[in-house]
């Protein structure tokens, strides 16, 4: 077995035909990452994959350095990601990228290294994180079974939003999304992406990136950038205007996108993504009758002394954010950018 260091214009698409047909690929697996993340950001890539005797590659893991006087250094799979970790053929082979991780992380002199895994794990060098689940939802094959699968209250809120003549479209720009996303972030008092990343995205992924609106009379009031991978989709940019709660758009968004990627995309499955334990992510995403699955966030310390804490729940931020909702929309967007590099 050997391992190297991906190089983008020749190993791109071996990394990805393993990852199309690895049961645990997923899209965050996928080189494009590499690239938007570079041209976004310029964060610094070590993905590595490692070969049998026939050079065919047998398991892989993108890697991703962050560095940032504010939130430290550190080694992530994969940054703006939920999902990351190697995927390998065997659990030796697993073992081993993860033993190059590390020794990649000691090298750099990170503060610690992060592997986001879906599932749990069994390598005693790692410490374990479980503050965060993720949803999914079965498809069915039309939208009034969609509609049925969703708990009673959540269905009776889609029902009500149904009544509202809201106007969906498949096929917006990713300013159109990026402009209800920066104002829907910065209520919550959340540095937003830079707009050059959702371009980036689009071009990047083309057909497998969708941008949605809900509008009320042409006014935007809810926007979500999804993805689809393996028959999957993936809203996982999205947010609401404040008169989206009164016309429950994003309830109306999530319900027309479901049936959407059923009937023209041949999805059969709903990644509602990972919402911080007890949240109010989490508890809109549990109100659609959706079960909470825990993320086995893997860390490794280097330079660190206990497992890091940027969640928006930490004491230290709350002044911080209570500042950053009072900011005005442009203000936010030109700031913004400038600190939520370090924090995907």
């Amino acid at each position: 077995m050997q391992i190297h260091q991906l190089n983008q214009n020749s190993d791109s698409k071996a990394w990805d035909d393993y990852v199309d047909n690895h049961q645990e690929g997923s899209f965050f697996h996928l080189s494009g990452w590499m690239r938007v993340i570079a041209k976004t950001y310029q964060h610094k890539s070590h993905y590595i994959y490692a070969t049998n005797k026939d050079n065919q590659i047998i398991g892989l893991l993108p890697l991703v350095e962050q560095k940032s006087f504010l939130f430290g250094h550190t080694l992530v799979s994969t940054p703006f990601c939920v999902y990351g970790g190697a995927i390998a053929d065997s659990p030796e082979v697993q073992t081993k990228l993860e033993d190059e991780a590390i020794e990649i992380a000691k090298k750099l002199n990170v503060d610690h290294l992060e592997l986001r895994y879906k599932s749990e794990q069994n390598n005693p060098k790692f410490l374990t994180k479980d503050t965060h689940c993720y949803f999914t939802y079965d498809l069915e094959d039309s939208d009034d079974k969609i509609l049925a699968g969703v708990k009673k209250k959540q269905r009776a809120v889609i029902r009500q939003s149904l009544k509202e003549s809201l106007e969906t479209d498949f096929n917006a720009s990713t300013k159109m999304v990026h402009d209800v996303y920066a104002e829907s972030v910065r209520n919550l008092g959340t540095p937003v992406f830079p707009a050059k990343y959702f371009e980036n995205l689009k071009q990047e992924f083309g057909e497998r990136c969708e941008l949605m609106t809900v509008a009320k009379e042409g006014k935007i009031a809810s926007a979500v950038m999804s993805f689809y991978y393996k028959q999957q989709v993936l809203p996982y940019y999205g947010g609401g205007l404040f008169e989206a709660r009164a016309l429950k758009s994003n309830d109306l968004m999530y319900y027309a996108l479901m049936c959407h990627a059923q009937q023209n995309k041949n999805c059969t499955n709903f990644d509602f993504g990972r919402s911080k334990n007890d949240s109010g992510s989490f508890k809109y995403k549990k109100h659609w009758g959706m079960e909470a699955i825990p993320l086995h966030y893997q860390y490794y310390l280097v330079k660190s002394s206990k497992l890091p804490n940027l969640s928006p729940n930490n004491p230290k931020y709350q002044m911080f954010i209570k500042m950053w909702q009072k900011l005005p929309v442009k203000v936010s967007q030109f700031l913004g950018p400038f600190l939520s590099k370090y924090l995907g």
